[in-house]
């Protein structure tokens, strides 16, 4: 930087625009600052009734350069030596060096002596640095300042016109066009903009020169020639002109300033006014999905069969697969925008937004928790009757088999009970009467087991609400009254048979020896074909083991049964020797006993054909359990990876919510990324999804690989997704409320740490107790009734805890409660100028067309001045604006 540079200027010059001493040797740009600085000087000394004509020369003995600055700074300097000898006009520029310091320039390098000297490079620079100070620094352009600021507005007001750019402050002004721009922005009938050429600079100059002299009292700087017979002019000759061009239409800047001003707080009441009907419709619209949803949901009428009951389970899955997660999506954006939309009302001073009664947030949450209620009931409801109906297919099937063997078994016993053969039988025929009827009662005893299972099984079907009950009843009571019937009969013949016993002294007794083989061996048999054509249900692999260990103990008695077979053949055998040997008149049949050989060896065959179709159906069952344990794992895995993986991230955005690392913009970009990573882990939440998609058609009711369900894991999902969505929502809005009240990084640092102090749950929220220790400790002094009013600011919905946001809002507008009416008052004096009232028409004249409009609407109910109708003072503008009690 050049020695004579102030080191204030580092605010606001970049290092490159900084002086170079060689380039002062350039004649041309030295020839521009002379010419340039001079009429700068000029135009202020000549209100004190002077001027200079060699800049290095008139100003050695410092009597002008002290006149200057206190024209100038408006501000008295020390009374300057009159003596012509070299130690006074030392001492008047030494006076003149120290007023400049004394502004917190820091001179460098610039001796008085070098001033005295006429030494030109150190009295341009000195110049220039006075130039900096009192022209440019203080320009000030939406929070830029001096050169940056300056710039700025040279682009915001060239912007509309054709062929200019300003850049810079050297070759972006050689057209002579950027001059025009400017006069004829502020002041249009001064210059026809339309006939001017790009191609024409030296016009264009001349042009803009001369009129800036003449009507707007800004003294001709260059000559036209200079600029443009130049490859590059003079950075700070090009700057002083311009500055001076700023400072003539700095009135009608403010005016604009003040237009914007209002222009934004109509901008953001308009704003507010959407996201309030934006609002209000999404809000209305969820809660009506939900009223429409819930009864569908309470609809508890079961269904007949198992196929329209897994459709009805169809049906709620594509409902949580396709019809849920938008309303989730839905629900979390009102809760973002109505965050934000009480942020943005509380930053401008508005009062809360109350939403219509029964749309509160908590109607909501209320409703969507009903919601979520009735969804799991619905399931639970569906997975009972689905296994109900299971369990009473099975039961049903097993009592029509068991039914129809019994009632194969009973036909024809009454007819043969009630028989009177024993009448005119022989003794030996009525001895086989007896000995026959006592194997039937053996029968009958064996029978008495099926008969109380068939009985138990329709008492089953009845206490589980079988739809087909009545003809199940009917059957089962068929069944025991013909079983009871035949007891009566049984009992009824042994007593005849018995009257007639002393009559008779001769059996047979290898045909009852056969007999009582042979029947309870038959009964094997059926019970044997019996369970080896019964259906069976199963869970879980260890229950399929357990049938399969069953069977194969079964065939392990098969070849002690088929020897029990040969030795009751063997017994026939002999019985037909003996009728053949002795020629007994038995008429070739047995009298004890229906059971024929040829009945025991087809029952037999028929057992041998039904042990591999038995071993054919558990292995295809032994099969599907394999592969619904292969699911079970498949899930459990996936399962057991998610599940922590959402408790992990859900701790994750919890600590990064309430640690102080880095400024709010790294913890927003830090929970952005977070948000991301848990965007891109939803492919595996829907790969879980299919996988319990599967699990659910193969019916399968339980999992010992996890403790995980797909309830748990999608509740943390919604929850993980709600929870990063509303922590990047109270991080955006602290910093809007940072960069809206002027807080400091520092001072948000602190109101975090004292807010984390406090917070003694770790919960980010404090409660009552928490936050009056924290007020306490930061110094206030307040009773329960100053107490009370700063709840209801920090917690107007009366949850008994005050979150971080709050906190900032409440702190920050401790300090900051007046800024809002100080701007208005300040762009309602600039507007009505020396009046005291503001009428529409100026309203019109100032702000955008739309905005005006509806100023003007909002200022229709409040009456101005008597003596000027339609016109407004202050204090009807700020209500029109603001309501009766924000001002």
């Amino acid at each position: 930087m050049d020695h004579y540079d102030s080191q204030q200027t580092n605010d606001y010059m970049q290092p490159e625009e900084d002086w170079d001493r060689d380039l002062l040797l350039d004649p041309a740009w030295e020839k521009q600052q002379r010419k340039t600085f001079t009429a700068w000087c000029n135009s202020h000394l000549r209100k004190a009734g002077t001027q200079i004509e060699n800049i290095e020369e008139d100003f050695r003995d410092g009597l002008k350069l002290m006149l200057l600055l206190e024209v100038i700074s408006g501000e008295r300097l020390a009374k300057p030596e009159r003596g012509k000898m070299r130690v006074h006009k030392i001492s008047n520029v030494n006076k003149a060096l120290d007023f400049i310091a004394s502004k917190g320039v820091k001179l460098v390098s610039i001796g008085a002596e070098e001033i005295v000297d006429g030494n030109v490079k150190m009295t341009l620079g000195m110049i220039w640095t006075i130039i900096l100070r009192f022209a440019i620094q203080d320009i000030s352009v939406e929070e830029t300042s001096a050169k940056e600021g300056l710039l700025l507005w040279c682009q915001r007001k060239t912007a509309p016109y054709k062929n200019v750019n300003i850049q810079n402050f050297h070759i972006s002004w050689k057209d002579g066009l950027g001059f025009c721009a400017l006069i004829h922005r502020h002041r249009p009938e001064l210059i026809d903009y339309g006939k001017l050429r790009k191609d024409d600079p030296l016009t264009n100059l001349n042009t803009a020169f001369d009129v800036a002299e003449k009507y707007l009292d800004i003294p001709k700087m260059l000559d036209a020639e200079d600029i443009v017979g130049t490859a590059r002019p003079d950075e700070k000759a090009i700057m002083t002109y311009v500055s001076s061009f700023y400072h003539a239409f700095s009135g009608a800047q403010k005016a604009e300033t003040a237009a914007n001003r209002i222009c934004k707080v109509l901008a953001v009441n308009q704003e507010n006014e959407q996201l309030m009907e934006d609002y209000e419709k999404l809000a209305s619209d969820l809660l009506e999905w939900i009223r429409r949803t819930i009864p569908w949901l309470e609809n508890r009428v079961p269904e007949n069969t198992m196929h329209a009951m897994q459709q009805k389970l169809e049906d709620f899955r594509d409902y949580r697969r396709l019809h849920k997660p938008p309303k989730v999506q839905e629900k979390c954006q009102l809760e973002i925008n109505f965050n934000t939309l009480q942020t943005k009302l509380r930053l401008s001073n508005r009062p809360a937004f109350m939403p219509s009664e029964g749309r509160m947030v908590s109607d909501i949450n209320n409703a969507w928790g009903c919601l979520e209620q009735a969804e799991k009931g619905y399931e639970e409801w569906l997975l009972n009757e689905i296994r109900r109906l299971e369990r009473l297919d099975h039961l049903a099937e097993k009592f029509r088999q068991k039914a129809s063997i019994h009632e194969a078994w009973t036909d024809g016993k009454e007819a043969m009970l009630r028989q009177k053969d024993y009448e005119t039988a022989t003794l030996s025929e009525i001895k086989a009467l007896l000995k026959k009827h006592e194997a039937f009662e053996s029968d009958l005893a064996a029978h008495q087991d099926r008969v109380e299972q068939i009985a138990a099984i329709a008492q089953e079907l009845n206490e589980l609400d079988y739809y087909d009950s009545p003809s199940v009843n009917a059957r089962c009571q068929k069944i025991c009254d013909q079983w009871d019937n035949l007891g009566a009969l049984t009992q009824k013949r042994r007593e005849a048979l018995e009257r007639t016993e002393k009559l008779l002294e001769t059996i047979d007794q290898l045909y009852l020896e056969y007999a009582k083989r042979a029947a309870p061996f038959n009964n094997w048999m059926e019970g044997a074909m019996e369970d080896l054509q019964d259906t069976f249900i199963v869970h879980t692999i260890e229950e399929i083991q357990g049938l399969t260990t069953a069977h194969e103990q079964f065939k392990a008695t098969l070849p002690d049964a088929d020897k029990e077979r040969l030795a009751i053949l063997g017994i026939h055998n002999e019985v037909s020797k003996i009728v053949q040997t002795y020629h007994v008149n038995m008429a070739g049949t047995n009298p004890y006993t229906t059971i024929t050989p040829q009945e025991i060896n087809g029952k037999w065959d028929h057992v041998r054909q039904l042990v591999p179709r038995r071993d054919q159906a558990l292995t295809e069952e032994h099969a599907r359990q394999q592969h619904n344990e292969r699911l079970r794992k498949q899930f459990g895995a996936q399962a057991n990876v998610i599940g922590p993986w959402i408790q992990t991230k859900m701790e994750e955005i919890g600590r990064i919510s309430i640690e102080m690392h880095g400024t709010l913009e790294d913890q927003l970009s830090h929970l952005r990324q977070y948000e991301k990573s848990i965007v891109n882990y939803k492919p595996k939440i829907d790969q879980l999804e299919c996988d319990h998609q599967l699990i659910q058609e193969a019916l399968i009711f339980d999992n010992k690989h996890t403790n995980y369900t797909m309830e748990h894991i999608r509740v943390g999902w919604e929850q993980l997704l709600t929870t990063i969505a509303r922590t990047i929502n109270e991080v955006e809005n602290q910093i809007l409320t940072r960069d809206a009240k002027g807080i400091s990084q520092e001072q948000m640092n602190e109101f975090r740490a004292s807010f984390n102090h406090f917070d003694r749950k770790k919960t980010g929220m404090m409660d009552t107790d928490d936050f009056r220790a924290c007020l306490i400790s930061m110094g206030y002094n307040m009773g329960e009734a100053e107490f009370a009013r700063i709840m209801s600011i920090v917690d107007p919905n009366r949850l008994g805890v005050v979150t971080f946001q709050a906190f900032i809002d409440f702190m920050s507008r401790e300090t900051a409660d007046t800024d809002t009416a100080d701007q208005v008052m300040a762009s309602f004096k600039i507007l009505a100028g020396d009046k005291n009232y503001i009428t529409g028409d100026e309203l019109r004249r100032e702000l955008p067309p739309d905005q005006a409009e509806y100023c003007i609407a909002r200022m229709a109910p409040y009456n101005g001045p008597d003596s000027v109708p339609g016109a407004l003072d202050y204090m009807s503008f700020s209500t029109a604006l603001y309501g009766e009690s924000d001002l």
